[in-house]
């Protein structure tokens, strides 16, 4: 593999922006990958998935390496050397990058490797968390699952098109993609492509969304022309799917803390062609007080240390804290009571989670039940979905019902 200069350094200025400035993954490839126009697929490929890796598995080879954070450039280029010379590509000659000794980084490669903290690189912490919740066997096995990178799935937009036509259209665009077994609208891509480029998408005919985050809105149980109230919308992806379910009859109210989301939610629904959805921003609590005792369902899409979304968010496991599992678990809780008051006698709820966490998950569920706000609710169904079965994101999901 002949490497080209101007490539390595848009990594290593990408690996500055993540580690040493705190800046998002995805945002920095983004900007990065805009530094130069006359960039092909392949050049844009090598920036971004070179970069993901070196997040992925950080502690690794800064452990090889020898080198502690904040990180100059000649350390950001000690951790590239380690990751070339892993992946058996010839060093280039440059001054940036000094003498490597390729056999002690081997060695010492193979000595960590026996390690899974260093193997799958994870924080101490996160990982005497996650073994005393899952079970060592459990969380060896989940690890590894999350550090794999994520395949990309399509949710058909069901308003538009449907899932065979769907593959019809994306096939004249010179895109394979195949239905997944037990997912109703979900295509999966065989082979990465830039589908954001492509007609279908233009046209709203499908989403880039995670398998198991596709259950979610199944499980919701929504029925054309009812009243669903969305709390946590976010960008929208499960407002969307759940828009489609109720074939855009009835009314989805889709909220959100933060405005900024939510507009992008309202760019998203006219492109998706979703016409039932009306979003508000919670700017207090009467924004949702409001709605207490009339909705027929209601989503809790709720905020988490996402634990289960490693593989697409990397660098999620070196941003987060200790402490950052006490509060959310804390504000969790606080939504679920809050945010239960909206269902009507009667109605459902679904609380979900994309940690894989018992803490975040069936124990909040229990926790909320045992409460005077949840004793008029029950348990109907539960899904623990673990990335290291299903070959897709790790996800929690309970269907609650009010009596």
């Amino acid at each position: 593999m002949r490497l080209h200069r101007n490539l390595v350094f848009a990594v290593i200025d990408a690996l500055n922006l993540i580690f040493n400035e705190n800046e998002y993954a995805d945002k920095v490839v983004q900007k990065v990958l805009k530094f130069d126009k006359r960039w092909g697929s392949r050049d844009r490929g090598f920036i971004a998935e070179t970069t993901y890796e070196m997040v992925r598995y950080k502690r690794l080879y800064t452990e090889i390496a020898g080198v502690k954070a904040p990180y100059s450039k000649p350390d950001l280029f000690r951790m590239w050397a380690v990751w070339a010379v892993l992946k058996g590509i010839e060093i280039p000659d440059w001054k940036q990058i000094e003498t490597t000794p390729e056999r002690k980084i081997k060695g010492k490669f193979d000595e960590l490797s026996k390690i899974r903290k260093y193997r799958e690189s994870v924080p101490d912490w996160i990982d005497e968390i996650c073994v005393k919740a899952l079970g060592e066997k459990r969380w060896t096995k989940e690890l590894a699952a999350l550090n794999i990178k994520a395949e990309v799935i399509l949710r058909t937009n069901t308003l538009k098109i449907t899932k065979e036509k769907l593959r019809k259209a994306l096939l004249e665009e010179n895109i394979v993609v195949e239905p997944i077994k037990g997912y109703n609208v979900a295509l999966r891509l065989p082979e990465r492509a830039n589908v954001f480029v492509t007609e279908s998408f233009k046209n709203g005919y499908f989403e880039v969304q995670d398998a198991s985050s596709q259950l979610v809105a199944d499980l919701l149980d929504v029925k054309p022309g009812q009243r669903v109230v969305d709390t946590c919308a976010g960008a929208g992806g499960k407002s969307l799917h759940i828009a489609a379910l109720m074939e855009n009859k009835g009314q989805l109210i889709s909220m959100d803390i933060y405005g900024s989301k939510l507009k992008e939610l309202k760019r998203r629904a006219r492109r998706n062609g979703a016409h039932n959805i009306e979003t508000r921003e919670i700017d207090s609590t009467k924004v949702f007080k409001k709605l207490y005792g009339s909705a027929d369902r209601v989503l809790i899409d709720a905020p988490c240390t996402g634990l289960g979304v490693l593989r697409r968010n990397p660098d999620t496991k070196w941003k987060l804290q200790p402490d950052f599992l006490t509060k959310i678990t804390q504000t969790q809780q606080e939504i679920l009571r809050s945010y239960s008051k909206i269902v009507k006698n009667g109605g459902k709820m679904v609380y979900a989670t994309c940690s894989i966490l018992p803490q975040e998950n069936s124990d909040q569920v229990m926790s909320f039940l045992a409460s005077e706000e949840g004793m008029d609710f029950s348990l109907a169904k539960e899904k623990k979905i673990y990335a290291s079965q299903s070959g897709y994101d790790g996800f929690y999901m309970a269907l609650l019902e009010r009596k």
